[in-house]
């Protein structure tokens, strides 16, 4: 086997399952060790708002926008990320993600592996209710 690999996303699993737009983890797919790769397409009026945010214990996540306009709340804070604008989030720092559109969003979201996501994840419930 050589020390490379070439995915498509199409070709990594979609875990959206009913919900709008998708979000591959190429991460498995590409056969990764060290890094996280996701990719994820948001239609209009989809992401975390009216619900959930997470954070995580150890690991920090960076968000690239690819296209259109996404609204992050970081902890109390929200700030507005445009195309081809990358953001760092710290592990300790809750997070959402939203697009208030009118086009789709594309991002790739970057970490470091985890060998335990559901261990390493926090889910914080009502989020953007409060703050």
């Amino acid at each position: 086997m050589p020390g490379w690999s070439v995915v498509h996303a199409s070709e990594a699993p979609d875990v959206m399952g009913d919900y709008p737009g998708e979000m591959r983890f190429l991460t498995q797919s590409l056969g990764n060790e060290q890094v996280a790769f996701t990719y994820r397409r948001m239609p209009p009026e989809t992401g975390g708002k009216g619900s959930y945010g997470h954070r995580h214990r150890t690991q920090e996540e960076t968000y690239f926008v690819l296209s259109g306009t996404l609204e992050f709340k970081l902890d109390d804070d929200f700030v507005e990320i445009g195309p081809l604008t990358a953001i760092r989030v710290a592990p300790e720092v809750a997070r959402s993600i939203w697009n208030d559109g009118p086009d789709d969003a594309e991002l790739v979201i970057c970490s470091v592996k985890s060998a335990g996501p559901a261990a390493e994840t926090e889910l914080v419930d009502d989020f953007w209710l409060t703050g």
